[in-house]
């Protein structure tokens, strides 16, 4: 079988493959690497369960063949955490209830990521457009905008805190 060598960076490690030309990255991330947090929902990039971020920007692993993430940063559900710790806007998903049967969860995670890494204080209808690509059948979204809304708080918190320090 014919395949091609890739290097890419995923939750902060290298890692070095040969993979076929047309093997989905979403089946490389949870099959070759193991990390079976990248949910595949649909296979046709609408539901959004296979959401990860790739250097940063939030992409559908289900779309995209691993061979497209040669020399790319991934950060998948896994990698949002610090080795216990949840990372803020997993604890707020926690703290408010924002997921249920957690299938939506990780795609959840990276979207609200994505936003708040951009705007750590968007309002309710930018929160609704950052998540409106990923389907959740069980929570009717309200809890998940809480939950985004709740982290956006803890994050500008954070932030706020590490800047007085370094000053």
């Amino acid at each position: 079988m014919n395949t091609t060598a890739i290097e890419l960076e995923v939750n902060g490690r290298k890692h070095s493959a040969n993979v076929p030309p047309r093997k989905l990255l979403s089946d490389f991330v949870r099959q070759d690497l193991a990390l079976p947090g990248t949910h595949v929902g649909c296979e046709h990039g609408v539901c959004g369960a296979c959401t990860i971020l790739m250097d940063g920007k939030a992409v559908r692993a289900c779309l995209m063949f691993a061979v497209q993430a040669d020399g790319a940063s991934l950060t998948t559900v896994e990698g949002l955490s610090k080795a216990e710790e949840l990372h803020p806007i997993q604890h707020a998903f926690w703290e408010e209830h924002g997921l249920q049967c957690g299938f939506c969860t990780p795609g959840m995670l990276a979207a609200a990521h994505e936003l708040l890494s951009e705007n750590n204080d968007p309002t309710d209808e930018e929160i609704r457009e950052a998540i409106s690509g990923n389907l959740c059948r069980c929570t009717g979204y309200e809890y998940i905008i809480d939950a985004i809304r709740t982290a956006a708080k803890k994050l500008r918190v954070t932030q706020a805190s590490g800047a007085s320090q370094n000053a």
